[in-house]
């Protein structure tokens, strides 16, 4: 068959809502196409929801980025690969059986009956932000003062880490899922973020607590590096990835002043909503990225062994092969199970069900508290993270009747 390939990944958002068009008009021609990566390797782009469930849960792709090929506009200029090899305990880029061993030493912490019980404690965290943010008068940014803070402080109080050290690893976060960032930037930050864990796991090991990182080592299974990666991903993933969905879902609401309407006037719905906002916005900016270890056949496409693939989970999540009725339009009432926004396979995400409490909990507590919420802004104000890994907004101006 003819193959359609692209010589890079279009990038350029024409809506702040939406993934690129022409991501979305790759999709609609061939769900699997080639694209030619930075050096020169021509390897996949898969931009369907199925090829990417697919690609995701198939256990002949590798997650090891010493594997993958690079794209431009991660890090500019070639990197060895061995010095991309996985650090002990960095489960998120390593395969079964180390993967599997890692992971079940931290799926008790995060059950669904366990994050549930965690409800209220979130929603007096909530409540507690709310009123700080009221105490600032008639306008604020929204990110600054509630979108991050309230994933922060759960995350850090889960694992036991100072919320007043949180300078310690926020700024080197940005640095190090900025897209400006050269390697040798982000690879820097990392190495400060690991020295701020490898303290706390040595006070941990001192003084245990109440906390996931004191239970982790408890079980004596994994060594202290091992444990300092696997809550360095935790806190990363904890905080960032919730703050960006609430501070780019508040955007989204009100720039969509019928789905507000829906989630103030029928609050039973706000868990569909959250599905739905998780759908549209998908705040994964691209990726994630898997590389064939055996040959594989997708739809008659043969991908060989060594073949790096990038998929696509925005345009996948507006696949109306999945998603029949405009799925390019926000439908809080919109049946949006089966998205892929959290992954799919063994890698899914693990914080899922506390992401999807602490979103029902705050945009339905932000909006009840605050019913006359707007933009400070006009919408075209509103600074985008299209240079950061996540997507997101960096600020979000709002006001409200004091």
């Amino acid at each position: 068959m003819t193959e359609l390939i692209s010589d890079e990944l279009p990038t350029t958002r024409q809506n702040p809502f939406d993934p690129p068009a022409e991501v979305t008009r790759i999709r609609d021609q061939a769900r699997i196409s080639r694209l030619k990566f930075a050096d020169g390797h021509l390897g996949w782009l898969v931009t369907g929801h199925h090829q990417v469930r697919e690609v995701l849960g198939s256990p002949k792709f590798t997650t090891n980025p010493a594997e993958h090929h690079l794209l431009d506009l991660r890090f500019q200029g070639e990197v060895p690969k061995e010095r991309r090899k996985v650090e002990p305990g960095m489960f998120l880029s390593q395969d079964p059986p180390d993967h599997t061993r890692l992971r079940k030493m931290l799926q008790g912490q995060f059950t669904v009956r366990r994050m549930n019980q965690l409800s209220e404690w979130i929603g007096t965290i909530v409540d507690d932000q709310l009123k700080h943010l009221r105490s600032l008068g008639g306008k604020a940014d929204l990110v600054k003062e509630f979108a991050l803070p309230v994933p922060s402080l759960v995350i850090c109080a889960l694992l036991g880490v100072d919320y007043d050290e949180r300078h310690r690893f926020q700024d080197d976060t940005t640095k190090l899922l900025s897209l400006d960032s050269t390697f040798e930037e982000a690879m820097a930050a990392m190495k400060r973020i690991q020295e701020f864990m490898r303290e706390l796991i040595v006070r941990k090991k001192a003084e245990p607590g109440d906390d996931m990182i004191s239970d982790l080592l408890a079980t004596g299974e994994p060594t202290d590096e091992e444990a300092s990666n696997m809550a360095l991903l935790l806190l990363l993933a904890g905080h960032e990835t919730t703050a960006n969905m609430l501070g780019l879902g508040t955007f989204t609401l009100l720039q969509h002043p019928d789905q507000l309407k829906i989630l103030r006037d029928e609050p039973e719905v706000v868990d569909n909503a959250v599905e739905e906002l998780m759908r549209y916005l998908s705040i994964i900016h691209f990726g994630p990225v898997r590389t064939a270890t055996e040959d594989v056949e997708i739809e008659g496409h043969l991908i060989k062994a060594g073949d790096t693939v990038l998929t696509h989970v925005p345009t996948a999540n507006r696949d109306p092969e999945k998603f029949p009725g405009n799925p390019d339009e926000l439908d809080l009432r919109r049946p949006a199970g089966g998205h892929v926004a959290f992954g799919h396979g063994i890698h899914q995400c693990l914080g899922q069900q506390l992401a999807r409490i602490e979103m029902r909990i705050g945009f339905s507590k932000l909006f009840q508290e605050f019913p006359d919420l707007r933009l400070d802004v006009d919408p075209e104000e509103v600074p985008l993270r299209t240079d950061m890994g996540i997507y997101g907004v960096h600020s979000l101006p709002v006001a409200w009747s004091a």
